[in-house]
């Protein structure tokens, strides 16, 4: 059985995309998800998200439209996005963290098109985890502290966008790099050849002026 980090968060529905795709993996892949706060993720590597660049925003929420119904999976943007996703992710600690709570919850954003971060979202989020008291749970500090960690060891791992896979020290960042994956996962060598060691410690050539 080899164990595959899942990073993750709701703000972005290509983590959704991905999601929904995880029944073709490996019967041998045992995925763990980590909920991680991307704003966080962001700051630290000095990147803005692909939403804030007005011509990329459009063109990815395309993009998302035209994958679900490729997959043939129920997909509606919530009203307002980007929104705060630290309700859902908080819910998300507080329940457990599981595969099945981490699917409830995208199922009402990006399934149901209800907003997250407003009182009527909070409550249906809470209602599909079974947690009566979702204020109260947002606020605990160990749900804050779980949270936080994990972000934390996105970082650390070098996470830079979600969603992201990290299976024994490498990162397969997006949807678009399952088959990768999949196949490092056939070929634990594929990294090791000539070239892609050559690639992976490229120096820089030109370096832009911020």
């Amino acid at each position: 059985m080899t164990t595959a980090k899942w990073f993750f968060d709701f703000i972005s529905p290509f983590a959704y995309l991905q999601l929904a795709r995880f029944s073709k993996l490996p019967s041998d892949l045992d995925v763990m998800p980590v909920p991680v706060v991307f704003g966080a993720i962001l700051k630290n590597w000095g990147q803005l998200g692909p939403a804030e660049i007005p011509p990329k925003r459009r063109f990815i929420y395309r993009l998302f439209q035209w994958n679900a119904d490729q997959l043939g999976i129920p997909f509606m943007m919530p009203p307002l996005h980007p929104f705060n996703p630290l309700p859902a992710l908080r819910l998300c600690v507080a329940a457990g963290g599981k595969i099945e709570h981490t699917r409830a919850i995208f199922e009402v954003i990006y399934g149901q098109g209800i907003q997250p971060d407003t009182p009527e979202g909070i409550f249906a989020i809470g209602e599909v985890l079974g947690i009566s008291n979702p204020d109260a749970v947002m606020s605990d500090t160990l749900v804050k502290d779980v949270l936080r960690t994990n972000t934390d060891a996105a970082i650390a791992a070098g996470v830079f966008g979600v969603p992201t896979f990290i299976v024994d020290g490498e990162v397969f960042w997006g949807d678009d790099s399952t088959d990768m994956m999949l196949d490092y996962l056939g070929n634990p060598e594929l990294f090791g050849t000539a070239e892609m060691k050559r690639l992976s410690d490229m120096p820089m050539g030109l370096i832009r002026a911020t």
